[in-house]
């Protein structure tokens, strides 16, 4: 196993979004969280053995923070070329398709043992009491950022703004349920 957010957009930049596509992503996410984490175990070390090789917790974390802010400085720069007069396309394809990218890796940023049990973080237990929500709520943000990116390719700004919207509406299902306030 590797570890490697108009209105709704608007809520969803100020939330931070989540995470490609298919539905083998939000299984592979639904995979990553263990049955111990289902039942609300003790706490987990901070390194935990898989079939290859141990893996740091810790640095699962940080990845996922990171990306996560990525994604959320890439729907900031995104909304910005929107509220302007004339949107950069070339600007908004390239934020769209970091965030498609960081959504497929997305799959892989909540194994078992990386929630507030672990350290700070924005990660709400509910994310591995409730898997096979969260990894619908997942699938269903990989599918619109790809969806969203692929707008991106063409020059009609209203179908892009379309795209953007249904990408934040899936930030924002995702965040009110398993998002905690960050306070950095």
């Amino acid at each position: 196993m590797r570890f490697a957010s108009i209105t709704v957009p608007a809520l969803c930049v100020s939330l931070v979004a989540c995470g490609g596509s298919g539905a083998s992503q939000a299984n592979n996410s639904q995979a990553n969280i263990s049955d111990a984490a289902r039942t609300g175990t003790a706490a987990q070390p901070a390194t935990v053995q898989n079939a290859s090789a141990p893996v740091d917790l810790r640095a699962v974390m940080h990845e996922r923070h990171e990306g996560m802010e990525t994604i959320g400085k890439s729907n900031k720069a995104i909304k910005r070329e929107f509220d302007g007069g004339s949107p950069d396309l070339a600007t908004i394809r390239g934020s769209a398709a970091k965030i498609a990218d960081l959504s497929q890796k997305a799959s892989l940023w909540f194994p078992a043992g990386t929630g507030p049990e672990l350290g700070k973080t924005g990660a709400k237990p509910d994310i591995w009491q409730n898997p096979q929500d969260f990894a619908a709520k997942l699938h269903n943000f990989q599918v619109a950022a790809k969806a969203f990116s692929a707008a991106t390719g063409g020059n009609d700004v209203n179908a892009i703004k379309s795209k953007f919207a249904d990408l934040g509406g899936t930030c924002k299902a995702c965040h009110d349920k398993y998002r905690s306030e960050m306070h950095h």
